[in-house]
């Protein structure tokens, strides 16, 4: 599945994930990646100890950070490690990891440069897997207005399973972004503003009591987040408001000058 030049590394942002990071693991396909870090954010239970008897790569926060928090810690593990490709997979079990491999490839075929798992196949197949109704729509609001803001055709815009090539982890600057869940709008608009190819491939979920969610108020906020943050992108191509969420690490400074975001 992989050469002996290139290394995939599973990344997995970990909180409270003791009862489905078993078989979570277990579900990865054998021989698809070559190491699994995971990163717990404080859990409460026995996130780390599972983890460290499953043999998995594991670092843990003194403080809880966020789920954008952790995944600035797992990109950063993943680059220090070696990754030429980065696969960002909950350790919930919501997500089907059968796809990593085709993730991957698509990867390496150099047909696109982030992957992201599609979980609106069809209405009737997305809200027989449990989704809120509520979400269902709001989610198919969100990616309409982002694929049209930003030139895009995907299924999603909003999954949990994502795959990278290194470049974009190299380039993309994503220290500068929130600590919070609207970490992955600002991820995926900046990969189009550097230029990067985006795609996505089909993905199961399930949807059950341990799987990670954010309620119907954290929903709004988050809503209300990913249209600033298209609203930031164009005042930013516009030049009218600069946003270091946009500027390439080494161009950070400038904006100090300019009466930039920083």
């Amino acid at each position: 599945m992989t050469t002996r030049n290139e290394k995939v590394i599973v990344v997995l942002p970990a909180y409270n994930a003791a009862l489905t990071l078993e078989k979570t693991i277990a579900s990865i396909p054998e021989g698809s990646v070559q190491d699994i870090i995971l990163v717990d954010d404080c859990s409460r239970d026995d996130t780390v100890a599972i983890a460290k008897r499953l043999g998995l790569h594991v670092s843990t926060h003194e403080k809880n950070l966020g789920y954008g928090g952790n995944q600035k810690t797992c990109y950063k593990l993943a680059l220090e490690n070696g990754a030429d490709y980065v696969v960002m997979l909950h350790p919930d079990y919501q997500y089907d990891a059968r796809v990593i491999p085709a993730a991957v490839a698509i990867l390496k075929c150099g047909i696109c440069d982030m992957v992201l798992g599609n979980r609106v196949r069809t209405r009737k197949e997305c809200l027989e897997s449990g989704m809120p109704v509520y979400k269902y729509w709001a989610n198919r609001f969100l990616t309409s207005v982002e694929n049209i803001a930003l030139g895009q055709n995907l299924g999603e815009c909003h999954s949990g399973f994502r795959a990278y090539r290194r470049e974009v982890l190299e380039k993309v600057p994503f220290q500068n972004n929130s600590d919070d869940f609207v970490f992955d709008t600002e991820f995926l608009v900046q990969a189009v503003h550097f230029g990067f190819k985006l795609g996505d491939v089909p993905i199961p979920v399930r949807y059950f009591e341990e799987a990670s969610s954010i309620n119907f108020k954290r929903s709004v906020t988050y809503g209300l987040s990913t249209l600033g943050v298209l609203g930031a992108y164009f005042l930013h191509r516009l030049n009218i408001v600069r946003s270091r969420l946009f500027c390439a690490p080494g161009d950070a400074a400038t904006l100090r000058g300019n009466n930039g975001l920083v």
